[in-house]
């Protein structure tokens, strides 16, 4: 930031002004003081001829005036004179070299004398010439007087630069720049107040901190297990159910229970330390091999079993998970029990879109009593014979059918309306449909994460950009809201176009939202910090979404300048009924009081929810309850 130092400027030009004034009226006076002296001296000389002439002419000497008055009047520098007594003429004198501008003196001589005089000299002040030896006193009086004020004006810059510090900090305090105002550097002055700021700022990001991680503490005790620091039941009904609509499943997956029959008689022989170690190795085994695979739900489901979500998976990626999952509990969890070969246990059911959130566990429990009766550790699935044919779609055809759709520009935009607590819209969030080759729309739950494992999503997301900033947009005022990937945000290819059609379109800009996943900041929010910051300078607006799904702090929304706060599906469904997810969206409201920072949510299907959610204090909100 420039130092404008317009304190300094304001008080230096004061200063100057002042100077220059006294030193003007100083020089005025002394000039009004010399002509007076001057103009007086003079007078005092006429006075003192007047006086001689009198004398003479009142005394018995010899009244000659040629004798001594030439060179009196001579020495007076004297222009003309002349002495008249009753019109006659008594003497009479004119300078050889008279000088211009004389003042004229003309006075009776006497009381009772007819006596006249006429006398003109010159301005006293002509007769005054300065010498050298004045020029250099006054040449030297000049240069002190400039010194004097170079030297104040630097000594009085230097002191109000301090000032100008402290204002330059404080605007940084004020337009919300509390970390960069912490590490300014520099001399501001009064140093008790800058000390006075910096410790106050230190203690507000401590405090904003300690919130954060407050806020991290309410949501863990809420929805993390306390050994295993993996999400609980809680959790994962949650996660569970933001993968529902209307109570149905989205799309295909599969979910895997995994149970230690004789993990209490474990505790009991080895002690709860022991076991926890071993468990918290088993957790770790678990998600690093999950580590590989995108929107996994992985939850402690009871003290005994540990259970396992993977969307968009198929049958056969399903069975390998299933074994994997088994080798790693036999391997991790020891028991040198007589029921060592039959201590661990796996059920796994695999689910179709419509299905309830009910019928998936019941199915999945069914599979783990199957194979607890086989009386050894394996797994069971359960299988409901027909698998969907665009689940059994491979890779390599989902690829063929995604790139068709791209030069083809089949995939449209649609839109749902984000509404405030006066039911008036605030702007509306796009999303994305591909159409088959038959004219059926394809949800983006299915085609998104095989775009993502084919790399397309980049293509996906700008096609969708044009459709809104050029179809969208021109039919209408209100502002839209897009949801970009990892991939899109870490594209040079995509970001470089992105830029150069914002600076195109830059109008456009301020009518744009863009939203990205919570997950997603959290884990790159180095490599997102440059580009997110450029579209925020751009005039569009930030927002992370799908806050909740994850037990993690929320520092990052202010270290990234986010604008909106979308609250997932998930901690919404329900909300009036769910004391621990109320208390998640007070903490997390109360952490962003003063960030400026809105928060909204999404999934909302009924009145109760929203109700509930206005009076935890949610700006806006979107969801089937709205789009009835």
């Amino acid at each position: 930031m420039k130092l404008t130092k317009i304190l300094t400027n304001k008080l230096v030009s004061f200063w100057l002004l002042s100077l220059t004034a006294v030193g003007f009226i100083f020089l005025l006076g002394s000039l009004v003081s010399f002509t007076q002296l001057t103009f007086k001296f003079q007078q005092q000389k006429v006075t003192q001829l007047e006086s001689m002439l009198v004398e003479h002419y009142q005394s018995d000497s010899l009244w000659d005036l040629h004798a001594w008055l030439p060179p009196m009047l001579i020495a007076y520098n004297a222009n003309s004179f002349k002495l008249t007594r009753e019109n006659q003429l008594l003497f009479e004198y004119h300078s050889p070299n008279p000088q211009g501008n004389p003042t004229l003196f003309k006075h009776s001589l006497g009381e009772k004398s007819d006596l006249i005089m006429e006398l003109t000299l010159p301005q006293p002040s002509l007769l005054n010439q300065l010498g050298w030896y004045e020029y250099l006193s006054l040449l030297i009086a000049l240069v002190a007087i400039g010194l004097f004020v170079r030297y104040g004006l630097r000594w009085f810059t230097e002191e109000l630069d301090g000032i100008e510090q402290i204002a330059q900090r404080s605007h940084l305090i004020m337009d919300g720049k509390h970390q960069q105002a912490l590490e300014f550097t520099g001399k501001a002055r009064p140093r008790l107040i800058n000390r006075a700021m910096t410790k106050l700022l230190e203690q507000l990001q401590d405090a904003q901190k300690e919130r954060g991680r407050f806020d991290q503490f309410i949501r863990s005790k809420t929805f993390l297990d306390p050994s295993t620091r993996i999400g609980n039941r809680i959790f994962f009904e949650n996660r569970l159910e933001a993968l529902t609509h209307q109570h149905s499943m989205i799309a295909h997956g599969a979910v895997l229970l995994m149970n230690f029959d004789d993990l209490d008689l474990l505790q009991q022989q080895h002690g709860d330390e022991a076991v926890n170690e071993q468990l918290n190795d088993l957790v770790q085994a678990i998600q690093k091999l999950l580590s590989d695979v995108e929107d996994t739900i992985f939850a402690r489901y009871a003290f005994n079993q540990f259970i396992v979500v993977a969307p968009q998976f198929s049958l056969t990626e399903a069975d390998s998970l299933a074994n994997k999952l088994l080798k790693i509990g036999i391997s991790q969890l020891q028991n040198q029990s007589d029921s060592q070969d039959n201590y661990v246990h796996l059920g796994a059911a695999f689910y179709k879109a419509g299905d309830t959130q009910e019928q998936i566990l019941e199915e999945v429990e069914m599979a783990l009593k199957a194979a607890q009766l086989q009386r050894s550790n394996n797994w069971f699935m359960y299988d409901k014979g027909a698998v969907d044919k665009e689940i059994a779609k491979g890779s390599v055809r989902w690829r063929s059918f995604l790139e068709n759709t791209l030069v083809n520009r089949r995939f449209v935009a649609i839109t749902e309306k984000v509404m405030d607590s006066d039911d008036i819209a605030c702007h509306q969030e796009v999303f994305s449909r591909a159409i088959d080759n038959q004219g059926n729309e394809i949800r983006a739950t299915l085609f998104i994460p095989m775009a993502n494992k084919c790399g397309l999503m980049p293509q996906v997301e700008r096609q969708l950009l044009e459709t809104v900033l050029f179809e969208l947009m021109a039919n209408n005022q209100d502002v839209f809201s897009v949801n970009l990937s990892l991939d899109s945000l870490t594209s040079r290819a995509f970001i470089r176009w992105l830029k150069s059609t914002l600076l195109e379109h830059r109008p456009l800009a301020s009518r744009l939202i863009f939203e990205v996943t919570e997950d997603i900041v959290v884990k790159h929010q180095q490599d997102l910090a440059e580009n997110l910051d450029m579209l925020r300078k751009m005039g569009s607006r930030l927002c992370v979404d799908h806050v909740g799904l994850q037990v993690v702090g929320t520092h990052y929304i202010q270290e990234c300048h986010f604008d909106l706060v979308k609250l997932h599906r998930s901690i919404i469904q329900q909300i009036h009924l769910k004391s621990e997810n109320q208390l998640f969206i007070r903490s997390l409201i109360g952490g962003l009081y003063r960030a400026e920072v809105q928060v909204f949510a999404e999934g909302v299907t009924s009145f109760e929810e929203w109700q509930t959610l206005k009076i935890l204090g949610v700006s806006a909100a979107q969801g089937d309850f709205f789009n009835q």
